[in-house]
């Protein structure tokens, strides 16, 4: 009996040590789960301060035109995501100057910081860095004009922020992606769901850029009075809230083009010419919506009758489209040959596939070799247009500046030589090569001539008689060597004709 009690005694004792160690065990996997727990939630809060501080502060920079800022900010944190190993603040680095490439219109180098960005997010599992790639990416090919890839890639950048956890960089984002939802559908012409997309931003964000959205889309249907509505909100709103430099100049473009179709031309010139005055502090990050403003103030200037302006800005903006075009082709060409180059690679490790990636090759340069064709007609078609345009407006602009120069001879006006030389150095200036000693009272005699004035006119513009007319004609013919058969008006147009 006595043995029995031993032994349940030590039984208990045993039972307890090892309850005993259980808990300590117990105890301290709690612990580490709880550390490890603390240093995720750690980690993560350290992950999204570096989010927001990089992406407001580099919004702010590209918005306001700092682009050296920009590129030293983007910079420092790329080192930083660096140390802390954050493969996704590193992408969105490369991200953030992807999309100032993409808005200053260098589209090749934009593509290059697109795939580096690409390749640090294969991995990620975090949605708003999916999200904003992919809206980043849908402008890109908005830009290039193929918006059949900008409603892809949008589709994917709303399917990512659906499953991202809510932020206030999530929140900024959601109106953002109906707004660029929107302009892919009007170029489509899918006139409904673009309305929708560009309200449905409005009522998530009611800024002066979105509400100058709305008033775009009313302008493109050429709705102007629902329009105006829209543009006066984005007028207070951009009173009223903080607008940065870049949606201010949107603005600004969406007003004047109102008041342009509305007729207030006056008030169209304000507005566009604060457009021009912000480009000079953002040119360097978001230049590629200035041309836009350049069309609007030829288009303003026609209605105003001001054809020398209006040639200017109309040449200004055919300039900047150029540029922008060639981007697009050397772009469009580059990512056909890196196709090809991929091909070829693929080749070599897969000889049995060899006839397929031909056949793939084949197929890739003929879709490629289609839509640059496709692309070309339409800039041709574009700038045969323009080129006409600018013709027209050239030759209006010419005839318009004789009108006034002839004007001024027939008052003889001491400002007449002056004015013709103006319009016509080359005449002057072959009239001085035949002969460097001409006196002005020559030169403005022989361009009398050269407007086609009678001997009679040139007496009486000049008030001198017609013999000192015929006198001085004499004299001409003797300083340019005119031989005496020769009509001397016949002379000066064949003398044009030589210096044109």
């Amino acid at each position: 009996m006595e043995q029995h009690n031993v032994i349940l005694i030590e039984s208990k004792y045993i039972y307890s040590e090892i309850m005993k160690k259980i808990t300590i065990y117990t105890l301290c996997i709690g612990l580490l789960f709880f550390v490890i727990s603390c240093n995720q939630k750690s980690r993560d809060k350290e992950r999204e301060v570096f989010d927001v501080s990089l992406m407001n502060q580099s919004a702010n920079l590209q918005l306001s035109g700092k682009y050296e800022e920009f590129i030293r900010l983007n910079t420092e944190y790329l080192k930083k995501a660096a140390k802390m190993k954050y493969q996704g603040g590193k992408a969105l680095c490369y991200l953030n100057i992807a999309g100032v490439n993409v808005s200053a219109g260098n589209y090749e180098k934009a593509l290059f910081f697109f795939n580096k960005t690409e390749n640090d997010l294969i991995n990620s599992e975090n949605g708003y860095h999916k999200s904003i790639f992919y809206n980043d990416y849908s402008l890109y090919f908005s830009h290039l004009k193929s918006y059949d890839k900008a409603i892809k890639y949008n589709d994917k950048a709303f399917y990512y922020l659906k499953n991202a956890k809510e932020t206030d960089l999530v929140k900024k984002l959601l109106p953002r992606l109906y707004v660029n939802r929107g302009i892919y559908f009007a170029w489509k012409g899918w006139k409904g769901t673009s309305l929708k997309s560009f309200l449905k931003a409005n009522a998530l964000e009611n800024s002066a850029y979105t509400n100058c959205m709305v008033a775009q889309y009313y302008l493109f249907m050429h709705q102007p009075e629902r329009a105006g509505l829209y543009i006066t909100q984005a007028d207070k709103k951009m009173l009223s809230q903080k607008t940065t430099d870049v949606e201010s100049l949107w603005v600004y473009y969406t007003m004047g083009y109102y008041y342009n179709e509305v007729n207030n031309l006056d008030e169209a010139e304000k507005a566009l010419t604060k457009a021009l005055e912000i480009n000079i502090k953002t040119k360097s990050t978001y230049s590629s919506h200035i041309s836009e403003v350049y069309k609007a103030l030829s288009d303003l200037y026609k209605k105003k009758n001001d054809e020398n302006k209006a040639y200017y800005y109309l040449e200004k903006y055919m300039k900047e489209e150029g540029r922008l075009d060639s981007e697009r082709f050397a772009t469009m060409n580059k990512s056909t040959d890196d196709f090809i180059s991929e091909m070829k690679k693929e080749s070599d490790w897969h000889k049995n596939d060899l006839p397929l990636l031909i056949a793939l090759s084949i197929a890739a340069i003929t879709i490629s070799g289609i839509y640059v064709q496709k692309i070309i007609k339409n800039l041709r078609a574009k700038k045969r247009s323009l080129k006409q345009e600018t013709d027209e407006l050239k030759n209006y602009v010419f005839n318009k500046k004789m009108k006034e120069i002839t004007e001024l001879a027939r008052k003889n006006d001491s400002s007449f030589l002056k004015k013709f030389k103006e319009i016509n150095p080359d005449f002057i200036n072959a009239l001085l090569a035949i002969n460097p000693d001409l006196e002005n009272s020559e030169l403005t005699f022989c361009a009398m001539l050269k407007l086609g004035f009678s001997s009679k006119e040139i007496a009486d513009y000049t008030f001198v008689q017609h013999k000192s007319v015929q006198q001085k004609k004499y004299r001409i013919r003797k300083r340019l060597n005119i031989q005496g058969d020769e009509d001397i008006y016949d002379f000066f147009a064949h003398l044009k004709k030589q210096n044109d």
